[in-house]
């Protein structure tokens, strides 16, 4: 996982829940045009910051499906570390 960093009100990152699929996440991204979404859990705490390229990866994994969740992202990228 990506660690976390405070970030002042004018650089806030693009915030998103855990439960919002890849695609939705990448389309999220398009329209802010940002590389990064900060993940927050069903509580509004951080659990990690994913990438563009990271969520590429995932949906280019054979094992993808278009059900696959933020969540799982980055719970795969905290244990791969």
């Amino acid at each position: 996982m990506t660690p976390l960093r405070r970030t002042p009100p004018d650089e806030a990152a693009t915030q998103a829940s855990d439960h919002m699929t890849v695609e939705v996440a990448l389309s999220v991204m398009a329209a802010a045009r940002t590389g990064q979404l900060l993940v927050h859990d069903g509580d509004d705490r951080p659990t990690g910051l994913v990438t563009r390229a990271q969520l590429a990866a995932a949906r280019a994994a054979s094992s993808y499906t278009d059900r696959l969740r933020l969540r799982d992202v980055v719970g795969a990228v905290a244990s791969a570390r």
